[in-house]
């Protein structure tokens, strides 16, 4: 069936389209052999056109073959692999372990195949997806409009392994460092009129090792998709992370965001875990007398009180030196615009941005994170888009947009 439709001549007509807009000449290499992997079942060889062009390497004056095979792009067919296998493959590199873990399960499974390439191939996957995404219609079938919708971003902890230069070690290891970097992730998700997340709805939920702006930049890029300004109510909550709050105001102005629908609120956990480092802070104090100062203002901040908060920590802080307490005295008086909580709680919506802390949970901590676990930032990118769609339900969303987006190859 395969080679079938490779010798048809609607794909044969649809390649030479192909290879005609391409940025860069292709020439026709004639027909190969190509062994395709299937999900089921052994391995089988068909012929296909296989197009390339020529590079050389200016210092090794060696020629580097680079292509593509145009039937097989159209059929979804990539590393040698079917659609429903590659899939497969990627799936369970996305929830297991460990690459070495996802090959022993395939193993079990009659799929022989190393660690190496399935770490290849993941990484593989998740470039087609981001290159497949910008030209996707499938995120326009869904939208916001008239609902309630809570946005929220933070980041994780991982170890990204970068080569050092010099010699090799005595067994001819090369040298690296495993330097701590924070990938940021994003949610996107509604709530009902109680507040709570809206099971009917799935959550978009994606991450990256590139940076705030980058992370905005996904945040902006979902929700012009999603139609944003049409939603009824829209909240962003977070901590108190300046790179968060300082990209804010420019992304709901980008968008046309009203105002009268759009509310910032710093996460209220967050908020009571500065409280509770201020009452540390004055050793005179008993434990007794710091819990209760504690949970007044707990319950200040939950009435709206954040006047009396601030004008009570001023007092606290009075007199003392303590950088430390003029930091967290600075935190409630930067962000009280932020602490409406008994206006955000009267209209139904979250307070808090437990949300997003589960989902960097599930994505970072129980896959990317753990001892001796060290990352290339190329494949710790990839592993954090598809960790992202699996844990937010969009698994078959993500096979969709790979395998039903036109979009021209890197050949």
């Amino acid at each position: 069936m395969i080679q079938e439709s490779l010798d048809s001549d609607d794909m044969n007509q649809q390649s030479s389209e192909l290879v005609k807009n391409l940025p860069q000449h292709m020439k026709n290499q004639g027909q190969r052999d190509v062994t395709i992997v299937p999900s089921r079942g052994k391995p089988v060889t068909i012929k296909t056109t296989y197009y390339s062009k020529n590079k050389k390497r200016k210092r090794r004056k060696k020629t580097l073959n680079t292509g593509l095979y145009t039937g097989l792009f159209f059929l979804g067919i990539y590393d040698h692999l079917t659609p429903g296998l590659a899939s497969e493959i990627c799936l369970m590199a996305t929830i297991v372990g460990s690459y070495k873990e996802a090959s022993q399960v395939l193993h079990d499974r009659g799929v022989n195949i190393d660690a190496k390439k399935i770490c290849e191939i993941t990484r593989r996957y998740a470039q087609r997806v981001k290159l497949a995404k910008q030209n996707s219609s499938l995120l326009k079938t869904e939208t916001l409009a008239g609902c309630r919708v809570v946005i929220s971003t933070d980041g994780g902890r991982l170890r990204i392994r970068k080569n050092k230069r010099g010699p090799k070690t005595k067994k001819g290891r090369r040298r690296f460092s495993t330097k701590w970097r924070e990938p940021k992730l994003l949610i996107i998700y509604m709530v009902n009129k109680n507040g709570e997340k809206d099971s009917s709805f799935l959550p978009f939920i994606e991450g990256t090792m590139k940076g705030p702006d980058a992370i905005f930049g996904l945040i902006k890029f979902y929700l012009s998709q999603l139609e944003i300004i049409k939603a009824s109510k829209i909240l962003f909550v977070a901590d108190g992370a300046r790179w968060i709050w300082n990209r804010v105001p420019e992304l709901a102005k980008s968008l046309g965001i009203a105002l009268e629908q759009f509310y910032s609120l710093i996460d209220f956990y967050h908020a009571v875990e500065h409280l509770v480092k201020i009452a540390d802070l004055r050793k005179g104090w008993k434990k007794s007398e710091r819990n209760a100062w504690v949970k007044k203002h707990r319950r200040q901040l939950l009435h709206g009180k954040i006047k009396e908060v601030i004008a009570s920590i001023c007092k606290v802080c009075r007199g003392r030196k303590s950088k430390k307490l003029r930091s967290e005295k600075n935190y409630f008086v930067r962000n009280q615009k932020r602490m409406q909580y008994d206006l955000i709680s009267k209209m139904g919506l979250p307070i808090g941005s437990g949300a997003m802390e589960s989902a960097i949970r599930r994505v970072v901590n129980l896959r990317l994170k753990g001892a001796s676990m060290y990352w290339l930032e190329e494949t710790a990118e990839a592993m954090l888009l598809l960790r992202s769609f699996y844990k937010s339900g969009r698994w078959d969303m993500l096979k969709n947009i790979i395998y039903s987006t036109s979009y021209v190859p890197v050949a």
